[in-house]
């Protein structure tokens, strides 16, 4: 397919700039890996994107609580992508694009993933033509690709869309789930790359855990169309990437205890680790666990910082568009 942006000189309405959000993620959703997630409000990554006319893309800058990201843009998730963008759509033109990370890398809530979403969403905005959010779902794994080394849609279907979101490999679509649910997300400061993560699940898995974690999924599933917190307070168990990546986190079990005393539909793992998440049918008592969790952690000697949040989390956001 092929789109075409507008000339500036006959179309002067058209936006020459855009700004765009894409907030943080609860990843693999303790029985999803890799194809469950859901957004949290409150953390997340920005992107100014300009239209430039050469046919490139450039990272100009990186600001915020990262700033150490590659400038080249095959080397940067936001630039891998909308190098991909460019690609399949064939433009002429290019975009240059300044980073504001809001999301630690290695945290686990999806602070990869953030920026190439962010800016994908931002250069759309530009195009003459927008692009439907499903429609930029391959060129945001082609960028996450670049951080994890894998094509996996946990954290950028639910950037995309909000809420909830089921990501195959060639499909997001996102899942109800009752308004008053909500999810306390514990981030330690303390570093675990994705990369790392995914090494202890090299080896293989017992055919009975996998078809455990099968129907533990299908619970969860089930149980958010049916708003019934009883199926999925039986299914939102891990038996196979938690139980590998636990000695990982320093203090899991007493954190993950923490998020469990207080009503959780149940707790685990976001992401590659290290923050933990846990699920709770009313806000208050996320508000609870999310306190008792970040106390767990200093327990253990970490800082920790604490979100709570609908799970019907935002979907990425254009903040601003400017024409020039």
């Amino acid at each position: 397919m092929s789109a075409q942006l507008a000339d500036p000189m006959t179309n002067p309405q058209r936006a020459l700039s855009a700004q765009a959000m894409a907030y943080a993620s609860v990843g693999n959703v303790a029985v999803g890996f890799d194809i469950l997630g859901h957004t949290v409000a409150g953390a997340g990554d920005r992107a100014v994107v300009r239209r430039i006319d050469e046919p490139t893309v450039r990272i100009a800058a990186v600001h915020g609580c990262v700033t150490d990201l590659p400038l080249d843009a095959a080397a940067n998730t936001a630039g891998a992508a909308l190098l991909s963008l460019r690609r399949a759509l064939g433009l002429r033109h290019g975009f240059e694009v300044e980073l504001y990370k809001g999301i630690a890398l290695g945290s686990g809530m999806g602070g990869s993933a953030a920026s190439c979403v962010a800016a994908l969403v931002a250069a759309n905005a530009l195009l003459e033509r927008e692009l439907p959010r499903e429609a930029l779902y391959g060129f945001a794994m082609d960028g996450e690709s670049v951080a994890s080394g894998s094509r996996h849609g946990d954290n950028i279907g639910p950037m995309l869309l909000g809420g909830l979101v089921l990501a195959t490999r060639d499909r997001i679509l996102r899942l109800p789930v009752p308004d008053s649910w909500h999810c306390a997300l514990v981030h330690p400061h303390v570093v675990l790359e994705t990369r790392r993560s995914r090494t202890v699940l090299a080896d293989g898995f017992a055919l009975h855990d996998v078809v455990t974690q099968h129907a533990n999924l299908a619970l969860v599933l089930t149980g958010c169309h049916r708003g019934d917190a009883t199926l999925v307070r039986e299914g939102l168990k891990d038996v196979l990437v938690e139980p590998r990546r636990a000695p990982l986190i320093p203090g899991f079990a007493r954190v993950k205890q923490a998020a469990l005393d207080h009503n959780a539909l149940g707790a685990s793992i976001s992401g590659g680790g290290p923050s933990v998440f846990g699920w709770y049918e009313r806000r208050d008592d996320a508000e609870r666990a999310a306190a008792a969790m970040v106390a767990a952690f200093a327990e253990e000697g970490l800082a920790s910082d604490a979100l709570v949040s609908p799970i019907n989390g935002p979907a990425a956001t254009v903040l601003s568009e400017a024409a020039a």
